[in-house]
């Protein structure tokens, strides 16, 4: 079996507890609780019921390493099997998890259980999101793209968008990494940085100002910039190439014009939040042997995409169609590309995320998963291997959606309140194909709510309907909220729109299409939803499993500061 094995160093001479939980709360969590205490080491395996309290774990699955208390520290090495077949026991996959700790200056034991009061916290993590090997970056060039003294408005959401131009023009060098500025107190309200490359064609005069994103006054040249070449977001960390791959910068072929895209979130609407965040770019002249390359993959974000609102679950598949793989592979790269790392993004409806993969109709392994989805928490996962794409495959991105708590429709867009459902994967060697994605025909999805008509020719958009009388005149988005959804209806709905024809979108960069785009094809008989392979557990009598994993958990907590939470790495 394969174990995880995991170092705890924590800032008090009492008890340490640690634990996953599906909420980030203490509810229903598998947690272990250890300590030093009179010189002797104690790990305990618990579990907590939906009611928050703590049992003792009749299989103990966590195995004390060694354990060491200094005058001010406690440290604490264990390890667990990643599957132990314990009902009491969370499997560590590579979906995120919710990690929460706590700790006290008494032990365990001197007063039962005591409460750890304010000193605990919660962080999303993805415990087997392989490390990267770190290349020395000290002494390499690097370059700032931030924003300047933007004034974030009081509202929800806002997209800030600001034109840079790459400061290397003459000479070809490699991004090897990038790692986000953001600026001190606004680690909460900066919610995804990304990086679109734009067409080279503009003029300098479009780095003047920044403006919202997406708004009916922004500059056209906006418009142009669809790539994405980077993606961070919350409670993600900087993102290194593999040794062999760079982001190329400094030649005709490469970004010159690049546009920042800054999600702010602000739910407490506060005035007055000048920001200056953004990103570091570091780079080489030393070159690497190829340039990365991103493809999006999935939903195109439009009106197409909806989800009928009080539904727990709803399945929405994106696909990166043969056709459109076979046409930009078949005349670029035959020999097929190499994927490294995938970025699976939703918005806040999302709950699972699911990057399938199948080479000529047969079903490989998926490409990436994520089945505990947390908006809060979205950066590029490294694969553990990377990942062959020929001609001849297809690709289809799976989001699961949960809208209970909504009344009215969720649709495709760009704001956090609308869904998106993207696969960005990272690949080598670099070609020209930025957008792999399809949409649903938007007429039988209409036809679902009884719609006979619509006006045509359609000059408004969403465009408004004829017959019948009970949606007459409304706009199809009004249609479909007058609807009586009830969750019986969601389903077979559900079904249809997996079934229907999409319309390819093939992108080249510089806004160009491969002559596939716009073509009609017919989703892939397939399995629905994909079935995940079982896990074998092992339970805990293996102690000499191979551990494959450390992890080192600090929580520095300045003495004066003794009641407050510290920042939990």
């Amino acid at each position: 079996g394969s174990a995880l094995a995991l170092r705890l160093e924590v800032r008090t001479r009492g008890y340490v507890g640690f634990g996953l939980s599906a909420s980030g709360g203490m509810a229903s969590a598998d947690i272990v609780v250890g300590g030093v205490e009179r010189g002797q080491p104690y790990l305990q395996d618990y579990f907590t019921d939906e009611n928050r309290v703590l049992k003792k774990d009749p299989q103990q699955d966590y195995h004390l390493e060694y354990a060491m208390e200094n005058s001010t520290h406690t440290i604490l090495a264990f390890s667990r099997e990643l599957h132990t077949c314990d009902t009491n026991d969370k499997s560590i996959t590579e979906s995120t998890v919710r990690v929460i700790w706590a700790y006290h200056h008494k032990d365990m034991g001197e007063a039962g259980q005591n409460y750890h009061g304010s000193n605990r916290g919660t962080k999303s993590l993805r415990l087997l999101n392989p490390e990267r090997e770190e290349v020395s970056s000290a002494s390499l060039p690097y370059f700032d793209l931030t924003n300047k003294d933007v004034p974030v408005p009081d509202k929800d959401t806002t997209y800030w968008c600001q034109m840079f131009k790459i400061p290397i023009q003459h000479e070809k060098h490699h991004v090897t990494k990038v790692e986000p500025l953001i600026q001190k107190g606004h680690e909460n309200l900066v919610h995804h940085i990304l990086l679109y490359q734009c067409s080279s064609n503009l003029n300098d005069s479009v780095l003047d100002y920044g403006h919202e994103c997406y708004h009916p006054n922004m500059p056209d040249s906006f418009l142009t910039c669809e790539t994405v070449i980077f993606a961070w977001a919350i409670g993600g960390e900087g993102f290194t190439y593999p040794p062999h791959v760079g982001l190329s910068i400094g030649t005709a072929a490469d970004p010159l014009f690049v546009l920042m895209e800054v999600h702010y979130d602000n739910p407490s609407y506060t005035e007055g939040l000048i920001d200056n965040s953004g990103l570091r770019l570091i780079y080489t002249p030393v070159l690497r042997k190829y340039d990365a390359g991103v493809i999006e993959a999935g939903l195109w974000v439009s009106l197409f995409h909806n989800i009928p609102p009080g539904m727990p679950e709803f399945v929405s598949e994106g696909h990166c169609t043969l056709e459109c793989l076979e046409e930009a592979l078949g005349a670029e790269r035959p020999a097929g590309i190499q994927v490294f790392a995938v970025l699976l993004h939703a918005h806040l409806a999302g709950r699972a995320i699911r990057m399938r993969h199948f080479h000529n109709g047969e079903e490989q392994k998926l490409l990436a998963y994520d089945d505990e989805f947390d908006f809060n928490f979205q950066e590029f996962q490294y694969l553990k291997e990377e990942r062959t794409i020929l001609p001849g495959d297809n690709l289809i991105t799976e989001c699961h959606y949960s809208t209970v708590d909504r009344i009215r429709m969720t649709w495709g867009g760009l704001s956090t309140r609308n869904e998106m459902c993207l696969s960005y994967l990272l690949y080598y060697p670099r070609i020209n194909l930025t957008r792999c994605a399809s949409i649903p025909d938007i007429m039988e999805q209409l036809q679902f709510i009884g719609v006979k008509e619509i006006y045509r020719p359609v000059r408004t958009w969403p465009f408004i309907i004829k017959s019948p009388k009970q949606y007459k005149n409304l706009s199809f988005m009004d249609a479909m909220n007058k609807f009586k959804w009830s969750r019986a209806e969601g389903l077979s709905y559900n079904q249809l729109v997996l079934k229907l024809p999409v319309n390819v979108r093939c992108s080249k960069t510089d806004n160009a299409e491969w002559s596939i785009q716009g073509m009609t094809a017919l989703p892939p008989e397939i399995e629905r939803p994909y079935k995940t392979e079982p896990v074998i557990c092992s339970s805990s009598s293996c102690l000499s499993c191979s551990l494959f994993l450390i992890l080192l958990f600090i929580v520095h907590i300045p003495a004066s500061t003794v009641g407050n939470t510290g920042p939990f790495v």
